[in-house]
């Protein structure tokens, strides 16, 4: 028993030891010395499943992306395998050497971890270089894989990939419509298309069926010639009318394909399981030009009223209403219905009542273009506005066209109408005679009616322009400015002397002294009476003999007075009167009243300004 028991440790032993043998957990890099900038690859690889996957620190390193965790599973002669891998792309950012450490990860229970790397990162080359580098490896790469685009010959591929361009008829008259279809047969796969030049249709009105321009709409279909089968749609289909006559071509249109061709491996077995690369090579393809005969109509039989219209066609008209009142609206409509040219036609001439305002038609199309051509109906609709009462006739309409199936021309009409107008509530003096819309907005606005009385019409001589009055007013500016001119030099000139001006403005000044104690006088305030009195004889004093007032005594005053030749009792009754008003200011006076001295100072400076 104990024998057994020892058995069973030491294959439990044994197994565990394989086991253990048998996962192995490592690191590997794309390369251990790369330059500044330059990006690589770090992987950390387990060859069983594992948990609790911890990297390590990339410490002078720049983590890209990553992680970025693959897995993958082998079976070999009925033993299967797995592993799992960790990768990141980090890019050297300094020049140095540097360990990137152990990563861990934990496996039954058991904490695995892989042995550090050194990196050596050496000065590599710049951003813009590094960029260079990889989109040429890039490139390199792609043609490797045969992803690049190569340019093939027309001449190559023209039996398996061509543009037929097809019309209905290769002969036709002038605006007979036909029809020309550019049609893409191919027989090999096709990753891209585009339109390089579409032909010129000169010589043509062109009207492109506009259903061929939705992707969803193109649809293909098989078609075998000689043999052959090719897929077949249609890439352009237009309407065309003949605008002159003689043999017109049209070009060839061009478009570039893009063919996806394979590229047979070496390995024959390969190539059974459909193996092999492709290249994608582009093909320029072109249409063959078309010549179209175009014939002149003829001109026996053709009638007056024919504009061009090729086709079937039959014509109606009808108006809203036939009794209305003056300055309302009356619509007229003329309807063309049939298949052919109706886009060329040109607008109908129909006469009306010439009291009858006409504005420009509207005109409305419900027509369909698709590969039988072009058919539907025009509608011309005239607004209408009679200006006075009274009976009116409009008059019917001749079309003609060419029918193309009967080879002659036909001619049709339209009815007339008889229209009753009512007196309007307000109808116009003035009839606007072929007018349109913006004339007849203007009605009655630059026409006026003739006056008779003549009461406000003048002469163009009796007018303000002429007049007396108009050249004063104009002379006025002119002279106003001299006299401004003038004013300010006398002015200057008056006052460039200071003393002078002091001396004139001085009596002035007195006189509001003696305004002063007047004032004083009224109000019997005898001291502050004197005291102005007193101010105003002395500040007249000094101003007048350009005396400061610090300098003035009565001996400079009479020197001065007697200078300007002022005679002697006049200085001295001046004088007096001083002595008089300064001594009044500190007591009373008598044998003299207060108006007595006020009249004396008066008269005093009425004489000193009548003397000097």
């Amino acid at each position: 028993m104990k024998l057994k028991y020892y058995i069973l440790l030491f294959l439990l032993f044994c197994t565990t030891a394989i086991f253990a043998q048998g996962i192995k957990f490592t690191s590997s890099v794309s390369k251990t010395e790369v330059g500044t900038t330059e990006q690589f690859e770090v992987s950390f690889t387990i060859n069983s499943n594992g948990e609790k996957f911890v990297p390590p620190n990339f410490n002078g390193f720049l983590v890209v992306s990553g992680p970025n965790v693959s897995q993958s599973m082998t079976v070999i002669n009925g033993a299967s395998s797995s592993s799992m891998a960790y990768s990141y792309d980090l890019v050297a950012v300094k020049e140095g050497t540097y360990t990137i450490g152990p990563a861990t990860i934990v496996v039954n229970g058991k904490q695995l971890s892989t042995s550090p790397i050194k990196i050596k990162v050496v000065k590599g080359a710049s951003a813009a270089q590094a960029n260079a580098a990889r989109q040429q490896q890039q490139q390199q790469q792609q043609q490797v894989q045969g992803k690049g685009i190569v340019a093939g010959h027309s001449k190559d591929i023209n039996r398996d990939l061509f543009i037929r361009a097809d019309v209905n008829k290769t002969s036709a008259y002038i605006g007979e419509q036909l029809t020309l279809s550019y049609r893409l047969y191919t027989r090999v796969a096709l990753v891209g298309s585009e339109l390089e030049k579409m032909s010129d249709q000169n010589g043509f009105y062109s009207q492109e069926i506009k259903s061929l321009n939705n992707p969803n709409a193109v649809q293909w279909r098989i078609e075998t010639i000689k043999g052959i089968k090719y897929n077949v749609t249609e890439i352009k289909q237009n309407i065309l009318f003949p605008e002159r006559a003689g043999n017109i071509t049209i070009d060839p249109m061009i478009m570039d394909f893009i063919v996806r061709e394979t590229v047979p491996s070496a390995d024959p077995f390969d190539n059974f399981f459909g193996g092999g690369s492709y290249n994608d090579v582009k093909y320029k393809i072109k249409s063959s030009p078309v010549v179209i005969h175009v014939k002149p109509l003829p001109e026996s039989g053709k009638p007056a009223s024919f504009s061009g219209a090729v086709g079937r066609f039959s014509i109606s008209a009808s108006v809203d209403k036939t009794s209305l009142k003056a300055n309302e609206p009356l619509n007229y409509k003329i309807t063309l219905k049939g298949k052919g040219n109706l886009k060329l036609l040109k607008p109908m001439a129909p006469e009306f009542p010439l009291d009858f305002d006409k504005y420009d038609p509207k005109v409305t199309d419900t027509i369909t273009d698709d590969a039988n051509g072009e058919s539907g109906t025009r509608v011309y609709t005239y607004l209408l506005i009679p200006r006075h009462g009274g009976k009116f006739n409009i008059d019917p309409i001749k079309f003609s066209y060419y029918d193309l199936a009967a080879g002659k021309y036909v001619s049709q009409q339209t009815k007339g109408f008889t229209i009753n107008v009512a007196k309007g509530a307000t109808e116009n003096n003035v009839t606007s005679i072929g007018a349109d819309k913006q004339d007849v907005k203007l009605l009655n606005k630059d026409i006026r009616y003739i006056k008779t009385d003549g009461s406000d019409i003048r002469k163009d001589d009796e007018g303000f322009y002429g007049s007396g009055l108009y050249y004063f007013l104009l002379l006025l500016g002119p002279l106003a400015f001299a006299g401004a001119l003038v004013f300010g030099k006398v002015y200057e000139m008056n006052n460039s002397d200071v003393v002078k001006v002091k001396s004139r403005k001085a009596g002035k000044i007195a006189a509001k002294h003696l305004a002063s104690a007047k004032a004083q006088l009224t109000a019997n305030n005898k001291p502050v009476f004197y005291e102005n009195v007193f101010k105003g004889l002395y500040g007249y004093l000094s101003d007048k003999l350009n005396i400061a007032a610090a300098d003035l005594n009565r001996e400079k005053i009479a020197t001065e007075l007697k200078a300007r030749q002022l005679d002697e009792p006049t200085i001295n009754e001046l004088l007096e009167t001083l002595d008089l008003c300064d001594m009044a200011r500190f007591a009373p006076v008598s044998g003299i009243s207060e108006q007595e001295v006020f009249e004396k100072a008066k008269n005093m400076i009425n004489n000193i300004e009548d003397k000097i």
